[in-house]
Parts: C-alpha cells; structure tokens; sequence
C-alpha cells in the first residue's frame, strides 16, 4: 500500500516592530518607506525576516531595532506584542509575523534601514484614523500595540517607560493623555498616582521648573503591578460620534 509523502508547506518568519514614543507631547509611532516591492514607496512598520535559522525571534527583534533606531534594546521597554499569520497578508507567500511593541522617552529622528528609503515619527492617531496607510496588515498591528500600551497603563507602570530617568507628575500626566487619546483632571490624576504606593518614588529635594513653578521630580518606583490601577475615562456619547 503506497502512502502519499506529505511535506509542511514553506513559512517564512519575520518580526515587525511597533515603536512607540511622545513626541511634543503626542503619541507617535516609527514608520518606515519601503524601497522594494511589494508595497515599493508605501509607509509600514520597521522589521524584517529572521537572519538565519539559528536566530532566536527575540533576538531578530533587537536587532531590527538596533539597525533601524540605533537603540540598546536593554534600555527600553521591548514585549511580544502578538503573533500574525493570515494566509494572504503577504503578496510574496505564507509570512509569519512575530510583532512586538517596543517603547522609549524622547527618541532621536530615526535612521532608514538598509531597505528602506526613508523613516519618520508619525502621529498615531493618524494611522489609527486611517489618514495614513500601511502596507501589508500594519494598520491592524499598529492598533493593538496601541490598545495594549493604552490597556496596560491602566494596571501597570508601563507609562514610566515613556518617561526618562526623572520626570514631574504633570509629565507622566502628559503620556497618559496621549496614550489614552483623553485629558485628565490635574488633581484628580496627582491623587490617584500617590495612592499607588510604589509606583513613582520622589527624588529626594529635586525639582524641575515648568510654567514658572518648581515641580518635584520622581522616578519609577519598585511597583509594576498598580493597585488600585488607573481606570481610563469612557467616551462620552458625543465623542463616540
């Protein structure tokens, strides 16, 4: 009796990087324009096809990062976003992608990789409004790195790592209302971040002058889990429309 030889069908594996970063105080993620087909000349996140197949995906990861930001992947926030793998999301075949969401106060004006043609902060809300187009499915890849980082400010101190080395209240005030895309009460925002024991911790008599007054100056504190966690403000009816 012949059996029929069965073979797995060829899957490339790739990692793409979801960037995020405040830039004048406005949520941006890195977008790079491809310099080859498919999609030649349009916007999509920075990433590529694993080097070879003894590399590791998180290792694929930082350097994709160190080759399209110049950036220590040790000295920023780096987690595995989510796994995509739709059979017609790549033209050339059957991709895998591996994305991950990497995040960082105050980065420098990025660098094109070897194939791209160029690299540019882009406001995320206009990729989330879709004014500007992605190649491939990083729209969508784009939007849950954005709703995780909006979830987890929530119930973790992932905010901090939008900050540098010290910052102000009114600063890490600042990440919240552009990751959440919402303003928040001042005195309702610094009474509920000191409730958090743990989650920022004051830098001794420091303090940094914003708008004329000396504001005090903190670091992230040993606490990553926040509780009680800083529940987002629903949209009201009228913004929903």
């Amino acid at each position: 009796m012949e059996v029929d030889s069965w073979e797995p069908p060829p899957v490339l594996l790739a990692v793409d990087l979801v960037i995020l970063t405040l830039r004048e105080s406005r949520l941006c993620v890195l977008l790079v324009e491809r310099g080859e087909e498919p999609f030649l000349g349009m916007l999509a996140l920075p990433g590529g096809f694993l080097g070879h197949v003894g590399e590791a995906i998180l290792d694929a990861a930082h350097r994709e990062l160190g080759e399209e930001t110049a950036l220590d992947a040790e000295r920023l926030h780096l987690e595995q976003l989510a796994i995509y793998g739709d059979v017609d999301r790549d033209p050339r075949g059957r991709v895998v992608s591996v994305a991950h969401l990497a995040i960082a106060p105050g980065l420098p004006e990025p660098v094109a990789g070897t194939d791209a043609m160029g690299a540019s902060w882009v406001p995320a809300d206009a990729v989330m409004s879709e004014q500007v187009r992605l190649a491939f499915d990083h729209s969508r890849i784009v939007a849950d790195g954005i709703e995780r980082a909006r979830t987890k400010l929530e119930f973790s101190a992932l905010a901090t790592a939008f900050c540098g080395e010290l910052f102000t209240i009114a600063e890490l005030q600042q990440v919240y209302e552009a990751v959440w895309g919402a303003e928040l009460d001042t005195r309702n925002f610094y009474r509920k971040v000191q409730a958090v024991k743990g989650f920022i911790v004051p830098v001794g008599s420091g303090s940094r002058t914003t708008g004329g007054r000396p504001a005090r100056l903190f670091r992230a504190g040993p606490r990553t889990m926040l509780s009680p966690p800083l529940i987002r403000p629903v949209p009201s009816m009228q913004e929903e429309e």
